[in-house]
């Protein structure tokens, strides 16, 4: 923990202990923008320890600008988190620049709409987020770490390490199992997929919390039914999500609303093609017909035409694997996103 702000140039506050994307966000991003030289700490609770952060006891710092600048940038994500950027700068007149992510996909409130005309700066997750403001914005794509989601050396052996059959191809469909989430659009699919296609299997892989337990067990019943129990799989919450990601050999996301959803990047980055709904910035991630295919939400039907020419054409399988590769490495590095960012901050930070 920093004794001094003297060398800091961004606050990036994270006042939710609860776990969202936005920490997932801040604790991929922070550590990858201070190697690229972004001077970033972190201000709020939820957070690990090993990230760079400040104490309440050091806001009176933010009083005396960091060397060789005017300001700072307050980098907020959450209307609790632009707020206190709004009364740190025009009521205690701190030199700060207020900077605001967002990614919602709905209309907002008039509270909301009234902390972003106060901001100096925003960022939109994806265009579909853009086209919900007011105000002009900078539209910068989630990136993920192309290390950690990376392609199997060999893909009958990256079955065998998380249980699976290496005699069998694996359609995924990873997150929350939840009606929010489509997992049952993916069971209805498969569950008319499987019976004409006997070298293929399904894998859920993803928790149930409490008030959604009743609708997994009701989708195992499903399956139990069908005869699939040994074909579609439930292997639960899981930490090594990656090794999981490169088992497979095909994913879907088949969410009914998402705001904006990384596992179609992580599924593409391990070399994984991507059958997913029109949600979120899904339509943005997936590069129609090449990398995977886009496909209306809510609808078994239309899920079961996209998926049947995968499991039938092994060319058009690999052409879409090496695809869905380039193109993740190519566009969604962390990285990328990193530095995209740090654009932003430079020209706040230049207007002083």
């Amino acid at each position: 923990m920093p004794s001094s702000l003297s060398q800091i140039e961004i606050i990036a506050p994270h006042f939710k202990r609860r776990l969202s994307g936005v920490t997932s966000t801040v604790i991929q991003l922070v550590p990858v923008q201070n190697a690229l030289g972004q001077k970033v700490i972190t201000f709020g609770p939820g957070l690990p320890s090993s990230l760079p952060s400040m104490t309440a006891w050091q806001v009176p710092q933010l009083w005396k600008p960091p060397s060789g600048q005017t300001c700072r940038v307050w980098h907020a994500r959450r209307n609790i988190e632009m707020l206190p950027g709004i009364i740190l700068r025009d009521i205690f007149r701190m030199p700060l620049r207020l900077l605001f992510t967002s990614a919602s996909q709905r209309h907002h409130s008039g509270w909301t709409k009234w902390l972003i005309s106060r901001m100096d700066g925003v960022i939109a997750v994806c265009q579909k987020t853009a086209s919900y403001l007011e105000r002009e914005s900078t539209v910068i794509l989630h990136g993920i770490d192309l290390e950690r989601f990376s392609p199997a050396a060999d893909k009958a052996t990256a079955k065998s390490a998380v249980g699976l059959d290496p005699g069998f191809r694996y359609i995924g469909c990873f997150g929350r199992v939840r009606h929010q989430k489509g997992t049952d659009l993916f069971v209805d699919a498969l569950a008319r997929l499987l019976p004409s296609h006997p070298g293929w299997k399904g894998v859920i892989a993803g928790r149930a919390t409490a008030k959604h337990l009743a609708f997994e067990e009701e989708l195992k019943q499903k399956v139990n039914a069908a005869g699939l129990s040994d074909r579609i799989l439930f292997v639960g919450e899981h930490t090594n999500i990656p090794d999981w990601y490169r088992a497979l050999d095909l994913f879907v996301a088949p969410q009914r609303w998402e705001g904006f959803g990384l596992t179609p990047l992580e599924a593409m980055a391990s070399a994984v093609p991507v059958i997913a709904s029109d949600v979120g910035a899904f339509p943005e991630l997936v590069v129609e017909g090449q990398t995977g295919h886009i496909v209306g939400r809510g609808s078994v039907e239309n899920f079961v035409t996209a998926l049947c020419p995968y499991l039938e054409d092994d060319e058009r399988l690999a052409r879409a694997s090496h695809n869905a590769l380039a193109h993740a490495r190519k566009n969604f590095s962390v990285e990328g996103e990193a530095r995209a960012i740090g654009e932003v901050y430079a020209r706040l930070l230049a207007r002083g």
